[in-house]
């Protein structure tokens, strides 16, 4: 059955928006990224990104989904041609992908919620995680059993996922205002928690203080551009989806610089939150800031832990709001990739979107299944890179090629300026023609160098094929399935042509 729902009201639009943007991306990946390159000193490409590809894109991918009232294979279709639904279906394989590894995170989320009641990670929570929780297998292919308790977690996480988007746009609105609100609060919370704790101004310090040096390494600028597509869910089928959703005369300017604005100052005020107990870790430790991390997914699993347990009172309740918020954050964003996946799938399957929506969940939790063995957090580590460092920005960059060229990014501007009170000027041209194209272009050309010459991670050989073959064969599947439906009209048309 073709998707007829619309979104209640636009500020409903902004906050589903919003609940998919502000998610994990903000809390552990962007400070780790900003730690990773140069504190403070990220802060400046990461806004230069934001204004000249972020926002850019967004009123792009907007006003794609409003304009065409499809997802995003057959909103690429009706707007350019039956060949360049490939765009579009590499975008939902990219949200699927990205969903099957992002809900056993929520999986871990569930898990050290229940282990935060006794602080059963204890003094060592490095060992507890890799080791006594994960059971971490000596390599990339020992894989081992399925983890019983992380399966567990993942049952947990994908009925609430699955339960909010049961009845489509209506259970969406209702869970975004639970993923976006208690999040938030519970951010305002870690804030002053943080801030107060000794050692924390060193923290903050690292974090606000630009180090200029580092604006003059490329890959400062290539995380920058990578983060931003990263948090703000472009280039994942999300943005389309939802447009497609839109009521009439709705305001798609003012919409997505107040969501690009929203998920930035979500993440800068969330580093203020990670960077001042880094700092109070630091302390603790004797260390400077900069040793008492290695990566994004320790920050969450290992640094925050130790920081609890060294609390002065009641670690056990801020265990259980951390990893609450944890699982808000990451749930909000599973449910919008797999609401991506069936608003895109439904203009092609004529069937109840209960029904649709299950099937795409049982989906994706059988592929997850690879990453909840011995070996899953290092399957989970390849595919995040090869999806961020490629696939998500070779989506990015064909739409902006598509759009600018073909379609003529002056035809989609004036669309989008009908309703808005805030009109994209010319600039918005020059960035889809000019700006886009060239930053997606290095950077993907400069992480191709890069992994190349040096592979990502102590991986084997093996283990890197096998993230270049998920780069190579993601299009191919979805160049298979726009000849598969070439010439298929979509179900809401052959609905009402039957009328």
């Amino acid at each position: 059955m073709a998707e007829n729902q619309r979104w209640s009201s636009r500020k409903m639009f902004i906050l589903a928006v919003v609940s998919s943007a502000i998610g994990l991306g903000n809390l552990w990946r962007f400070p780790y990224v900003a730690y990773e390159n140069g504190g403070g000193a990220f802060l400046i490409p990461y806004l230069i990104a934001m204004f000249t590809v972020g926002i850019p894109l967004l009123i792009l991918e907007t006003g794609v989904g409003y304009k065409t009232q499809a997802g995003p294979p057959m909103a690429f279709k009706r707007l350019l041609g039956k060949w360049y639904s490939v765009i579009g279906w590499a975008a939902v394989l990219v949200a699927f992908l990205i969903v099957t590894y992002y809900s056993v995170i929520v999986a871990w989320s569930f898990d050290y919620l229940g282990f935060s009641f006794n602080l059963a990670w204890g003094s060592d929570p490095a060992t507890f995680f890799y080791e006594d929780f994960l059971q971490v297998s000596d390599g990339f292919f020992s894989i081992g059993g399925l983890n019983l308790v992380v399966l567990a977690g993942a049952v947990l996480a994908w009925i609430w996922i699955y339960l909010s988007i049961f009845k489509g746009v209506r259970s969406v609105e209702k869970m975004a205002w639970i993923t976006v609100v208690v999040p938030w609060l519970l951010i305002i919370l870690f804030v002053f928690r943080g801030i107060t704790l000794p050692g924390a101004m060193d923290g903050l310090s690292y974090y606000l203080t630009p180090q200029f040096e580092a604006l003059l390494d490329p890959g400062v600028w290539i995380a920058a551009y990578g983060q931003v597509f990263y948090s703000m869910s472009i280039g994942m089928a999300i943005i389309i989806a939802y447009s497609r959703f839109l009521g009439e005369k709705s305001d798609v300017v003012k919409s997505t610089v107040l969501i690009a604005i929203a998920d930035c100052f979500t993440s800068i005020f969330a580093g203020i939150a990670v960077f001042s107990t880094l700092g109070y870790l630091a302390f603790t430790h004797g260390v400077p800031v900069t040793e008492v991390v290695r990566s994004g997914i320790e920050l969450a699993f290992v640094t925050y832990p130790a920081v609890i347990s060294a609390l002065p009172f009641l670690p056990e309740l801020f265990g259980i709001l951390f990893f609450a918020m944890l699982i808000t954050l990451g749930v909000g964003s599973s449910f919008s990739l797999v609401q991506a996946v069936s608003a895109s799938l439904s203009d092609y399957v004529k069937t109840e979107r209960w029904c649709l929506n299950a099937v795409i969940c049982a989906a994706a939790f059988a592929v997850s299944l690879i990453y909840m063995t011995d070996a899953g957090i290092l399957w989970l580590d390849i595919v995040d890179n090869y999806v961020n460092q490629f696939l998500i920005l070779l989506v990015g960059f064909a739409e902006a090629l598509a759009i600018g060229y073909v379609y003529g990014a002056p035809k989609l501007r004036e669309f989008v300026n009908q309703f808005s009170d805030w009109k994209a000027g010319r600039w918005w041209d020059a960035c889809i023609w000019v700006v886009v194209p060239l930053f997606l272009g290095s950077a993907l050309l400069f992480n191709i160098v890069t992994d190349l010459s040096d592979p990502y991670g102590d991986y084997p050989l093996a283990a890197t094929l096998v993230g270049w073959a998920e780069v190579i064969l993601l299009p191919v599947f979805a160049m298979a399935l726009t000849y598969i439906y070439r010439n298929h009209k979509g179900v809401d048309v052959e609905e009402k042509a039957s009328e």
